[in-house]
């Protein structure tokens, strides 16, 4: 699998810090010896690239990260290191165009990112730009809610989008079924957000929510998740090393990134 470094932030100034996290979880997985799984992990072996951003410039960072991820994502299977969850647009973008098989989204988040979109997309409406852009509604699935505003459950239920709400995520044996097979038969895109934990296992993000996901609840649905064979592409974003004084933060998400390897 390559990994792919994408520093890139469009969060108004909220998640500046974000820039730095791709190079802080790599440096944290070489505190990760071998994944759960039991595969020996060592960035010294992976293919390791980095899709360079003007984060002065959004319009050309968003059509440099869509044109670069387009042909990433024709190889193999990848997984981005942001940055905000801005980056998730662009790559979404060409995702979607890549080949014309059916794509599914499975979005690990405390926020639904559905506000009234910009001309260039931030990290708080990536996705109602990617869903009015012609991304299946129907093919969307939102885990690990807990904060929306007002206008993006209009958003949602307009769009019947389906959301897990983190009070109802108890038995995540039986959701985790019903999201694989959902996403059966599709090329799959899963983006996780670090939020989606709660602060006392993340802390260094930008917007903490408590009452969040467990590190190993989550790392219970990386584990599965894995294991499917039409994962095309994982992204891991808006982990803050500014904002995480313990390093832990990027350590979880290291953790993260190599259950996928």
């Amino acid at each position: 699998m390559k990994i792919i470094k994408i520093p890139g932030i469009n969060g108004m100034g909220r998640t500046n810090g974000c820039e730095k996290a791709p190079e802080s979880i790599l440096n944290a997985l070489d505190d990760v010896w071998s994944n759960e799984q039991g595969k020996i992990v060592d960035r010294r072996l992976a293919e390791i690239y980095e899709i360079k951003v003007n984060n002065s410039n959004i319009e050309e960072s968003l059509n440099e990260i869509e044109k670069k991820a387009w042909k990433i994502l024709k190889d193999e299977k990848c997984l981005f290191l942001g940055g905000d969850h801005s980056i998730s647009f662009p790559i979404l973008k060409a995702f979607k165009e890549e080949s014309e098989k059916d794509k599914f989204l499975i979005v690990f988040d405390a926020h639904a990112d559905c506000m009234p979109r910009m001309p260039e997309p931030s990290h708080e409406e990536w996705l109602r730009a990617l869903v009015e852009q012609g991304f299946s509604a129907r093919n969307i699935i939102l885990l690990g809610l807990r904060n929306v505003w007002q206008s993006e459950l209009e958003f949602l239920r307009e769009k019947n989008i389906r959301a897990y709400w983190m009070k109802n995520m108890e038995d995540k044996e039986s959701i985790c079924d019903a999201i694989m097979e959902m996403a059966q038969g599709k090329e799959l895109y899963v983006s996780i957000d670090i939020d989606v934990l709660d602060p006392a296992f993340a802390p260094g993000t930008g917007f903490c929510e408590p009452g969040g996901m467990s590190s190993r609840e989550l790392l219970y649905y990386a584990h599965r998740l894995a294991m499917l064979n039409n994962l095309k592409a994982i992204d891991i974003v808006e982990v803050n090393p500014s904002k995480d004084t313990s390093g832990r933060t990027s350590k979880i998400a290291a953790k993260i990134l190599a259950e996928f390897l």
